[in-house]
């Protein structure tokens, strides 16, 4: 299977509402052509996103550089049954290809770029999985990423699927909607 993943704003034709929504709000806080910073966002305004969210930290240590998880929303630590937070991407990260998931940091760093990874992770539970991942560079000096603000739109697994895999358990009573899709 190929790795899905765009770097343009073509994902909005197949991303959720949601995730088209914080794109717009990170369009909306580019200061001209310059990626925006930490400081454009506003933790409270946030809060629609907030469970889905991550800020990783990306720093140049001599010729290394180190990706740390700052902050990670409630569903993404469920998502992957553990709490991340504090530890480098690279002991933290979590999908199906681990080389590809890296490259979309690299992305995001080396080129500046927005990049959407589409390629759906179940939940380590198996009741959720993830639709969609919208990684956001940030930059504090307008030249150098030096945070991604990264958003896993999460929703719980249909109730059919769920009977699908789960024979003679009765039927699940879970969710029964998809999240919508941005057009």
């Amino acid at each position: 299977m190929t790795y899905q993943r765009l770097v343009s704003s073509d994902f909005l034709k197949v991303c959720s509402i949601r995730t088209a929504a914080l794109y717009r709000y990170w369009e909306a806080r580019k200061r001209g052509s310059n990626l925006p910073s930490r400081a454009d966002i506003d933790p409270a305004e946030m809060k629609p996103w907030l469970p889905g969210l991550v800020l990783v930290d990306v720093s140049e240590l001599s010729s290394e550089r180190r990706i740390t998880y700052r902050v990670v929303g409630t569903a993404v630590c469920m998502h992957r049954g553990f709490d991340p937070t504090g530890r480098p991407v690279q002991e933290g990260l979590y999908g199906k290809v681990r080389d590809e998931v890296l490259e979309n940091y690299r992305i995001a760093i080396e080129e500046r770029s927005i990049v959407f990874d589409y390629d759906p992770t179940p939940s380590r539970s198996g009741c959720a999985r993830e639709i969609g991942t919208l990684f956001l560079p940030l930059s504090g000096d307008g030249k150098r990423v030096d945070k991604i603000l990264i958003y896993q739109d999460i929703e719980p697994i249909l109730a059919a699927e769920l009977n699908a895999v789960l024979p003679g358990l009765g039927e699940w009573q879970g969710p029964r909607k998809r999240a919508p899709i941005a057009g």
